[in-house]
């Protein structure tokens, strides 16, 4: 059994994802121009779309998300719950890096570290999910501090992932990149720490940054982030 797909089944999902915040309601040009597909394509793709509830075509004869959408969130945020996600990743990037893998989010003014998988290596930092940290300059306070508060940290996009050395402990570096999720927002820090001695500034080019990639990106669509996004952020 290959991968291939099924063409007309991608460009049906892809009108769906046409439809964001402020865009509710999209009329068939609207539609065309948006995903790139012809009218005519369009037309047929949403009448099916309207036939399954996924859609509703309104008097105005602009389109807007259906029912059966709200019925499978619905499924989803049932049996969703994050650490599930979350720590499994964790666990493998704790594996195929030798390092110490973190989960950050902000919480009152500060980095929380909601999630944890150490590292199998003698020589580690630990720290206990739970653990309160400030937003400093750290590899980790950057990313929260660029992508979740906006502050002006950088005059462009810096290369991912960061890594910073001998911020909050002189013998402990760090590598983080941003994890996105709903409305291509970001979610939490993803972050590798481990000793000085042993997590360098040369492994971005190996190791550590191919991991952290696969593994932000693979989060991130599935926490909700838009996949034209993600392959744009993560340079797929």
């Amino acid at each position: 059994m290959g991968n291939e797909g099924v063409v007309a089944v991608e460009k049906a999902l892809a009108l769906l994802d046409c439809f964001k915040p402020g865009e509710e309601s999209l009329t068939l040009t609207a539609l065309a121009q948006a995903s790139g597909q012809h009218k005519t394509t369009v037309y047929r793709l949403m009448n099916s779309l309207e036939r399954m509830h996924y859609v509703i075509r309104r008097e105005n004869g602009s389109y807007s998300l259906g029912p059966r959408l709200l019925y499978l969130g619905k499924l989803y945020e049932q049996s969703f719950h994050l650490a599930h996600i979350v720590q499994p990743a964790l666990h493998a990037l704790a594996a195929s890096t030798g390092e110490s893998a973190s989960w950050y989010v902000i919480e009152e003014g500060e980095r929380l570290c909601l999630f944890r998988a150490e590292s199998s290596e003698g020589l580690r930092e630990t720290r206990l999910a739970g653990s309160s940290l400030p937003l400093d300059n750290s590899a980790i306070g950057q990313v929260l501090r660029y992508w979740g508060l906006q502050e002006p940290l950088f005059t462009q996009p810096p290369a991912l992932p960061l890594y910073t050395s001998g911020i909050r402990d002189p013998h402990i570096a760090a590598f983080s990149l941003p994890v996105f999720g709903e409305g291509d927002t970001l979610a939490a820090a993803l972050a590798i720490t481990g000793p000085v001695s042993r997590l360098t500034p040369d492994r971005t080019s190996r190791d550590v940054a191919e991991a952290m990639q696969e593994s932000a990106y693979r989060l991130s669509t599935r926490l909700g982030a838009s996949k034209g996004f993600c392959d744009r952020f993560y340079q797929r």
